[in-house]
C-alpha cells in the first residue's frame, strides 16, 4: 500500500460534475482529491475483501446474539423497539448496504474501527466517481470495486423475487448534498434494474391515520422506502411509533434491525465473542480495562464527533453534539502517515457480499466531516 502524488486532470470538476459529483469542493478545499491516489497489491485488496465478509457475518451472529439472550439494554434500546428488532430480525425484510471503517496500511491485517450498517454514505464517490477516475488515467489497472454491479444484482433479485410490493420503492432523506448523491446511486440502480423510484424529503412522508399507512405528496400508500435517515432518531420521533408497529405495510429500507450493526456497542461484543481476533481491537462499555492507549467513542456518533484519543496520558479531542449517552472504550490503531495524510478504508457491503472500498483521508488522527475522498487503485 502506498500513496502517490499525481498531478489532478485538468478539467476534473467539469469531470466529476458530469457523472453526479456536484459537492466536489467545500470551503475552498477538494474534497474530491486526485492530486494523489493509493496503490494496493492484490493481496492486499484480498485482505479487506475476506476481513470484510467474515466480519459481517460475525456481526450477524452478534446481532442473534442481541436478540437471543435479550441484551438490548446494553445497546441503549427500549423494550418497545427492541420487540420491533425481534419482529424484523424474523421476518427479514430487505437489505441493501452497509459500510465497514477500517484501520490498514498494507502489513497487518485490517483493523476494525465500526460499521455503519443503517446509514453510511459517500457512496456515489466510490461506486462512481472513482471508478471513472480509473479509466481516466490508470486504465489498464484495477480496481476494487462492484459496487455498482452489487446494487443492480441485489435490487434485481429483490424484484424477482417479489420481495418488494408493487416494484416500487420510495426514497427519502434530509435536504443535504451527501444524503442526496448518495440517493442517485441507489435510485438509478433501481431503475437501471426495472424498478418504479420516488424521492421526497423525510418530511415529506405522511401518515394516514384513517388507512392506518405512511402515504407520500400524492397520496399514494408507501409499500417499501428506503430512508438515509437513523433509526435512532426515527424512534425518538412522533411518527416513530406507527413506523415500528407498522413493519408488514411499510417497508423500511434499511430495516429496524440495523441499529444493532449501527451502534458502537456492536465493536465492544465482537470483541467479547472473539477475543483476540485478527480484525478487531480490544472494546469495551465500561472503561478502558487493561488499555493505556485507547480512543473513547460515543456508541451514537457521527463524522467523527466527540471522539477523545488517549495516548500515553495525553488526550486530543473533538467537539460535537455527542457528549451525552453510551460510549466505547476501544484499543488505539495507529492510522498510517503518509507525509501527514491519514487514510481510513471504507469497505463496502452491498447484501451480504464485500464489493468494493473507498478511501477518505485526514490530516488529522480523526477522520471527521472534513475527510477528503481519494481514489485507489491495484494491480
Amino acid at each position: 500500500m502506498r500513496r502517490v502524488a499525481i498531478s489532478p486532470r485538468v478539467d476534473w470538476q467539469s469531470e466529476v460534475e458530469r457523472h453526479g459529483l456536484i459537492y466536489h469542493t467545500f470551503e475552498g478545499k477538494p474534497y474530491w482529491n486526485e492530486s494523489a491516489f493509493y496503490e494496493f497489491t492484490a493481496d492486499e485488496v484480498d485482505a479487506l475483501e475476506t476481513a470484510t465478509n467474515d466480519l459481517h457475518g460475525m456481526c450477524l451472529q452478534a446481532a442473534e446474539k442481541v436478540i437471543a439472550e435479550d441484551r438490548f439494554a446494553e445497546f441503549g434500546i427500549s423494550p418497545e423497539v427492541a420487540d420491533a428488532i425481534r419482529l424484523s430480525w424474523k421476518i427479514q425484510p430487505a437489505s441493501l448496504y452497509g459500510r465497514f471503517d477500517f484501520g490498514f496500511d498494507g502489513n497487518g491485517a485490517p483493523k476494525l474501527f465500526e460499521y455503519n450498517a443503517d446509514t453510511p454514505t459517500s457512496l456515489l464517490e466510490a461506486a462512481v466517481i472513482q471508478w471513472q477516475w480509473l479509466q481516466d488515467y490508470s486504465p489498464d489497472f484495477d480496481q476494487f470495486n462492484s459496487i455498482w454491479e452489487g446494487l443492480l444484482e441485489l435490487w434485481g433479485k429483490l424484484k424477482s423475487e417479489r420481495r418488494l410490493p408493487w416494484d416500487r420503492v420510495h426514497f427519502a432523506s434530509e435536504d443535504h448534498w451527501e444524503d442526496q448523491m448518495t440517493l442517485a446511486v441507489l435510485m438509478d440502480t433501481a431503475e437501471q434494474s426495472g424498478l418504479t423510484t420516488i424521492a421526497l424529503g423525510m418530511q415529506d412522508i405522511g401518515w394516514n391515520d384513517q388507512a392506518k399507512e405512511f402515504r407520500d405528496l400524492a397520496e399514494q400508500p408507501i409499500s417499501s422506502i428506503f430512508k438515509l435517515y437513523p433509526w435512532e432518531h426515527m424512534v425518538e420521533e412522533d411518527f416513530g411509533k406507527f413506523a415500528l408497529n407498522n413493519q408488514y405495510r411499510t417497508q423500511w429500507i434499511e430495516p429496524v434491525w440495523k441499529m444493532l450493526l449501527s451502534n458502537k456497542a456492536l465493536m465492544a461484543l465482537l470483541w467479547e465473542m472473539c477475543p483476540g481476533h485478527p480484525n478487531l481491537l480490544p472494546a469495551y462499555l465500561d472503561g478502558p480495562r487493561e488499555l493505556t492507549d485507547y480512543v473513547i467513542k460515543p456508541c451514537l456518533g457521527r463524522e467523527g464527533s466527540n471522539v477523545e484519543i488517549v495516548r500515553a496520558g495525553e488526550k486530543i479531542a473533538s467537539d460535537g453534539p455527542y457528549s451525552h449517552g453510551a460510549k466505547i472504550w476501544q484499543g488505539l490503531y495507529d492510522l498510517p502517515d503518509f507525509e501527514g495524510n491519514h487514510p481510513v478504508i471504507g469497505s463496502w457491503v452491498i447484501g451480504s457480499e464485500s464489493r468494493g472500498m473507498g478511501i477518505r483521508e485526514t490530516d488529522g488522527l480523526i477522520t471527521d466531516d472534513l475527510a477528503r475522498f481519494v481514489p485507489h487503485r491495484f494491480a
